[in-house]
């Protein structure tokens, strides 16, 4: 199997597939197949209540698309539902990744739902994260560009909540208020996470939220 990411930062991954081999989507990534290659749709990997859950509480769909390649030089593109990066991450540790930014992953990676808990806040809008399970490769999607920084031990990062795309097990991390109550009120920073390496973080250069606050001036207004 090759893949090649195109078109970024309004991108698409291609895939090239030879028979038998197989690749895991959300449900509606798929962009567009060339060959003969069959669609199996299935519940996620672990049962109906791991399906059950990623879908209510990590907003992921209950079900997955798995396309199999059944001829050699087969044509696969997937693409992600935000304006921005696709990413490839090479899962050989347990990854943490933000709802919504999962496109993708080679049939040995599967997702499940961490709950944060109200002590640590809220990521974005939600109270769940996706959590991976299993090695392989996976591929995320997020808003505008797709950064990747990496920690040393005891290393510190402070990130905006809306901004995380992934993060690996391996790093500390909690949801904090962001400077005084003003900067609260008036600074547009209410909530941040703190990072501590050692880890990978994976971050967004855009904010759904600002992008969604920009939009308002333009939209009717109700009478």
């Amino acid at each position: 199997m090759e893949y090649e990411i195109v078109k970024n930062p309004m991108g698409l991954i291609e895939f090239s597939l030879n028979k038998n081999e197989k690749i895991t989507a959300e449900a509606a990534a798929m962009v567009y197949m060339k060959g003969n290659i069959v669609t199996e749709t299935r519940m996620r990997k672990g049962g109906f209540f791991k399906s059950l859950k990623a879908a209510a509480l990590g907003g992921e769909s209950f079900f997955v698309n798995e396309f199999i390649a059944e001829e050699d030089d087969c044509k696969l593109g997937l693409t992600g539902n935000m304006l921005g990066d696709i990413e490839v991450i090479d899962v050989d540790e347990e990854f943490i990744v933000q709802s919504g930014s999962f496109v993708g992953s080679t049939t040995d990676v599967t997702l499940d739902t961490a709950w944060q808990g109200f002590t640590k806040g809220i990521f974005g809008s939600n109270l769940f994260m996706l959590k991976t399970v299993g090695a392989g490769k996976m591929f995320v999607n997020g808003w505008g560009g797709i950064l990747k920084k990496q920690l040393g031990s005891g290393e510190k990062m402070i990130l905006d909540n809306y901004q995380l795309v992934a993060l690996s097990s391996t790093a500390g991390y909690r949801v904090t208020k962001h400077g005084s109550m003003k900067t609260t009120l008036f600074g547009g920073d209410a909530l941040v996470i703190e990072i501590v390496g050692p880890g990978t973080v994976y971050l967004q250069t855009k904010n759904i939220m600002e992008f969604v606050r920009a939009l308002i001036p333009f939209l009717p207004k109700r009478n």
